[in-house]
């Protein structure tokens, strides 16, 4: 009934556990990790649940669809969609070449478009479907050395509220914006600034993101068209 992009590894397979943990049969989306999405399929199905991984450049519209299309018939239908598939990068403003804002921008905004109008018929039909971006502290925050990303992340903040006003009443459209989310002991300087600066004193996890995205997939459904920030309270600052 879900279907998760980018689910194999970091917040997307922390996000699909969470799903699968309160009963709902979830569907992923990978590029490339192979491997990784194999080992979460069987962890998905040891839950219980249905589950299925799909191969996919969600960047081009076909296989947005396809994908889209798939989760629907195998899982039976489709009630949740979970945008997460994202490109993340550092470069200074002047070294941006063409083929990173591009790169970005089909990955963080072009794709979520594309798998959010393929899921429309579907999530109309269940009644109450759901969509749910996962955006960034960079669309309320403007990084100067993460412009490209920013620039896609605050794109994804605006269609989620302009979706939510498109799609009422049949579906509700929400976002979890993350902030420094640390997947090992490892960070860079920038990070680690980060972290210090942050109000609540650590960096967050993949679980505390994906706590949220599960608040907003099976909560009371009138809401639609917020934000729901995860940063332990960095874009305070």
């Amino acid at each position: 009934m879900v279907l998760v992009t980018g689910g194999a590894r970091r917040i997307g397979r922390a996000v699909a556990l969470d799903l699968a943990r309160r009963g709902l049969n979830v569907g992923f989306t990978y590029r490339t990790s192979d491997a990784e999405a194999l080992r979460l399929e069987q962890e998905l199905l040891a839950l219980g649940v249905r589950a299925m991984a799909i191969r996919a450049d969600l960047r081009h519209a076909s296989a947005a669809q396809a994908a889209v299309e798939a989760v629907a018939a195998t899982l039976g239908r489709l009630d949740v969609v979970v945008n997460n598939a994202g490109r993340y990068e550092t470069a200074a403003f002047e070294d941006i070449s063409d083929g990173q804002w591009d790169a970005m921008l089909a990955t963080n905004l072009t794709a979520p478009f594309l798998v959010s109008r393929a899921a429309v018929p579907h999530l109309r039909k269940a009644g109450q479907g759901r969509i749910i971006h996962i955006t960034s502290i960079g669309a309320l925050r403007a990084f100067p050395t993460h412009a490209h990303y920013c620039a896609s992340k605050a794109g994804l903040a605006h269609l989620t509220r302009a979706m939510a006003r498109a799609l009422a009443p049949e579906i509700s459209v929400n976002a979890v914006a993350p902030g420094l989310i640390a997947f090992s002991d490892d960070l860079s300087d920038w990070e680690q600034k980060m972290r210090d600066r942050t109000p609540l004193q650590r960096a967050g996890t993949a679980a505390d993101v994906a706590e949220a995205v599960g608040f907003l997939a099976t909560c009371n459904p009138f809401l639609t068209g917020q934000t729901l920030v995860v940063d332990g309270g960095l874009s305070l600052i």
